[in-house]
């Protein structure tokens, strides 16, 4: 026993010892890190931020790469069905939220805090890079180009941290980096910084929350107003100074011509845009939407349907150029059928030829049988109604799949004598109807087809014929209606029975265009062209109102106020930065104080 306790310890001493040899060099490396013997001041935040940033755009667009199924992790196609991969909502969170825990520990500048989230990222994302990912998409690594990409960029992120790990975080972090100079980038960049929805606010609001102040978050949107207006007027000085205009010496033609000619046209091309944009896209871009089903449906009063018949593949005749031209010289002598036609192409006309017998049974019952010949003989108003429906293919860009249209005429007095007999079996020859068809029909992309009023002689639609047919079997007597359009719809003699269709299909815009084309002419008035009116409105009026703060000849100390408030939080001297912020809120209260301040130098 003695021998065995004497080896258990020589174990432990053994064990202890290796134990140590290897803690504590990574102790003595992590030390190392957070306390450097010595520091160079270096801020490397910027170059990580648009690391992190283009691995953001790479998960947006190249999400396919790192889903299961590529052909279901299209995220465009996902995102216009109103549906949300729950993978790629993960993806998106989790680098998003890395950004801002990377942007709060480099307000707090926390070295400690930033190396333990460097070893999380570095083991968690090769953790899923190389073993998870492989397994869920069924592809290896070395074969998948966008996780490759993002992959690059991640170390370049890792380079950066571990750089800005071995330096140190810096002392002072003072206002955007973007306002370290005072040129024409700066500018053009800073003020798209500013119009980035949302980015603005909420580095206001972290900043507020990972910085030692005694500021309320109001005040604190205060002082970061002011700093951004006077940043720009700063950049505006400087470029005067640079390209100075001689006193007394008139603008330029290349100045006026430039930019006065290019906003003239840029707002004519505003205020024209709707108009310009549904004729462009029609006439250059626009896309054929021919009918694929044309059915036709007649009802006497309110009773079963007499007639329905439908049109399909074979039965829709497209039209060529030169009958389309001829079509055209039909109408030679009418001006509103001509411009009319000018409006379409050979392509958009579609002849539907429907046969004139039924292919349905006349199923209606005696007592509404005996109902309809007893309304017949009687004297009063009796409708007839014709129903027409054109259905297109959805997916080309139509806002409806069937376009419908319904005609409602009353039958004379001779005409309903004429039906009575034909019902009662006494009369063999068809009945007509006058003016009842209209054979030439617009299909626009709405559910609305509308008649083509232009092309009716005398505004009256065609006539047709109806003929009761019957047939004796053992149990009963079974009939089916047939139809006959009297006069042909176009150039061509008609030599068939049924009905001839007309139907001109609206081209529709394509879908790449859809998401514009879909508000129509008002529409796009209204959400283009009035919004960016206003904010255009907003910069020519009010201009009176701001004079104070915007002719300011030198900004040079309210800038140097600025800069010392950032100066004094961040060494942390917060009863001056007060003092500091009320002597601003002063300044800008004072009319005769701002004067004083910002004149030049030399006075």
């Amino acid at each position: 026993m003695d021998k065995l306790q004497e080896q258990f310890i020589r174990a432990k001493a053994f064990t202890i010892k290796k134990a140590l040899e290897i803690y504590l060099p990574i102790r003595q490396f992590f030390y190392n890190l957070i306390h450097p013997e010595y520091s160079a001041v270096t801020d490397v935040y910027v170059l990580m931020f648009l690391a992190d940033t283009v691995d953001f755009i790479i998960i947006v667009f190249g999400f396919w790469a790192f889903g299961k199924h590529s052909a279901a992790a299209d995220i465009t196609s996902s995102l216009s069905e109103d549906q949300v991969p729950e993978a790629f909502l993960v993806m998106v969170l989790i680098q998003f939220s890395t950004m801002v825990v990377d942007r709060a520990l480099y307000l707090r500048k926390t070295v400690l805090g930033k190396v333990i989230f460097q070893v999380i990222l570095v083991f968690g994302i090769h953790t899923w890079m190389f073993f998870i990912l492989p397994g869920v998409t069924q592809r290896r690594f070395n074969q998948n180009t966008v996780a490759q990409l993002w992959y690059f960029v991640k170390c370049i992120y890792f380079g950066l941290s571990a750089y800005q790990i071995r330096c140190g975080y810096p002392t002072r972090v003072l206002g955007n980096f973007l306002t370290k100079s005072y040129n024409y980038l700066n500018l053009f960049f800073f003020q798209g910084f500013r119009l980035v929805p949302f980015l603005t606010e909420l580095r206001a609001v972290m900043d507020w929350v990972w910085t030692d102040t005694t500021l309320s978050l109001s005040s604190w949107i205060c002082v970061e107003d002011i700093y951004a207006h006077i940043f720009v007027l700063k950049c505006w000085r400087e470029s005067e100074k640079r390209y100075p205009q001689p006193r007394g010496q008139k603008k330029k033609k290349v100045v006026k011509y430039g930019m006065g000619g290019m906003i003239v046209v840029l707002l004519i091309c505003i205020v024209w845009f709707p108009l310009l944009f549904m004729s462009l896209v029609k006439s250059v871009a626009g896309v054929v939407n021919k009918p694929l089903d044309v059915s036709v449906t007649i009802t006497l009063g309110g009773f079963q349907p007499i007639f329905t018949m439908s049109a399909q593949q074979n039965q829709l005749k497209d039209t060529s150029s030169q009958h389309f031209r001829n079509f055209k010289d039909e109408y030679q002598n009418n001006d509103s059928a001509q411009q009319f036609l000018d409006a379409y192409t050979y392509e958009d006309l579609t002849i539907a030829e429907l046969e004139g017998n039924s292919n349905s049974m006349w199923t209606i019952s005696p007592p509404s049988r005996e109902n309809l010949i007893e309304l017949l003989g009687k004297d009063g108003e009796f409708p007839i109604t014709m129903a027409l429906s054109v259905q297109r293919n959805l997916t080309l860009g139509a806002k409806a799949e069937v376009a419908s249209y319904k005609h409602i005429a009353y039958l004379g007095n001779n005409t309903k004598k004429e039906l009575l007999h034909l019902l009662n079996g006494t009369r063999n020859e068809p009945v007509s109807i006058p003016h009842i068809f209209p054979c030439y029909i617009r299909a626009p992309s709405t559910s609305e087809a509308k008649p083509v009023s232009q092309l009716y002689t005398d505004n009256k639609y065609k006539d047709i014929t109806l003929y009761l047919n019957s047939t004796s079997t053992k149990d009963e007597i079974q009939g089916w209606w047939i139809v006959n359009q009297t006069d042909s719809c176009h150039s061509k003699p008609k030599n068939r029975t049924g009905l001839e269709l007309c139907v001109f299909s609206d081209q529709v815009s394509p879908p790449s265009l859809g998401f514009l084309a879909g508000y129509g002419i008002m529409g796009l008035y209204a959400s283009v062209v009035l919004v960016i009116g206003k904010f255009v409105r907003e910069f020519f009026s009010g201009i009176s109102h701001t004079i104070m703060f915007e002719e300011l000849p030198n900004v040079d100390r309210i800038l140097k106020l600025c800069t010392d408030i950032f100066l004094v939080r961040e060494t942390g001297e917060l009863d001056l930065e007060e003092d500091l912020y009320a002597k601003l809120i002063f300044l800008y209260r004072s009319p005769e104080t701002m004067i004083k301040w910002t004149r030049e130098k030399s006075q």
